[in-house]
């Protein structure tokens, strides 16, 4: 059921959550990037986040039930520990790759930082919007990104909780476009953050609100429906950061009226998915693991 809001706590946090990370924590990382601060200060703040949405998702949460250790919690912290270094090793690749590979330099470096970050965001969210589209399309790709949809909870660490060669992909597909054209890599660290951030904004067990933005950014309300488990239902929604593209590629869908529960989550196809770490990495490779979509 929808928590009722009582206390001033509960409504700081169904009101204020989202505003804390998304603007808040988010334009600590920016202005941290554009000074060029140790990347350990960015860990910290990406600490807080974490902290203030296992916090929230306990003071307010949409299914109390999700809360509760489902024999995944360890599970799901190796896969967001692996991916999230996966992230940060793209980042740090990206001096030695813009060596090779010079870029032509039309990046906007006399535009604001915060202007730079946002475009790229945006171009990121293109790119990988498109893979994710195309990971409910193409056999090949459905047997790696299977691993995201065989949750049982929707909960912050959700979001990556992806097998590492498709997370892989979707970010190369998010950076490389930027790094051809000259991203720095000060700006590419203010992203990994914001990647970070709204993984868990996205895959919030939270009951928080946003109002109208709701229809625009890629949040949990409208990812749920992603997360249908009868095939062809959680064709929507693919957007990381927005749903324009979602809009564009008319592949958004939004019912204000519809609830969800555990029996929602999960594959109808394939309800017997392997459920431990390294059985989810081996998986997609054998003859089982092309499950269908």
């Amino acid at each position: 059921m929808t928590t009722v809001t009582r206390t001033p706590v509960q409504r700081l946090a169904r009101y204020g959550y989202v505003p804390f990370l998304l603007i808040g924590l988010n334009g600590i990382g920016i202005a941290l990037s554009s000074i060029g601060a140790p990347k350990f200060w960015l860990l910290l703040v990406l600490a807080v986040a974490i902290v203030a949405s296992f916090l929230v998702e306990r003071v307010i949460p949409y299914r109390a039930e999700w809360n509760d250790d489902l024999n995944d919690t360890l599970r799901d912290r190796i896969h967001a520990f692996v991916n999230e270094m996966l992230i940060l090793l793209s980042v740090a690749a990206i001096p030695l790759l813009a060596a090779v590979v010079p870029a032509p330099g039309i990046w906007p470096t006399s535009w604001p930082f915060l202007c730079q970050v946002l475009i790229a965001i945006l171009v990121a969210d293109l790119g990988i919007t498109l893979v994710h589209l195309a990971s409910h399309k193409i056999g090949f790709l459905w047997r790696f990104h299977a691993v995201h949809h065989s949750v049982e909870r929707f909960y912050g660490l959700n979001g990556l909780m992806k097998h590492p060669l498709h997370q892989t992909v979707e970010m190369t597909a998010g950076v490389a476009p930027l790094i051809l054209i000259g991203l720095p890599s000060n700006v590419a660290a203010a992203l990994a953050l914001s990647v970070a951030i709204q993984l868990l904004l996205q895959h919030s067990n939270a009951d928080y609100r946003v109002g109208p933005a709701k229809y625009l950014l890629a949040l949990n309300e409208g990812h749920r429906f992603h997360h249908l488990k009868f095939a062809g239902i959680g064709d929507v929604n693919f957007g990381l950061f927005t749903l324009i593209w979602d809009h564009l590629l008319r592949t958004y869908s939004y019912d204000p009226a519809r609830r969800f529960d555990t029996d929602d989550l999960g594959m109808a196809t394939k309800p017997d998915y392997p459920t431990a770490y390294v059985d989810q990495l081996v998986y997609p490779f054998t003859a089982d693991g092309g499950c269908e979509m």
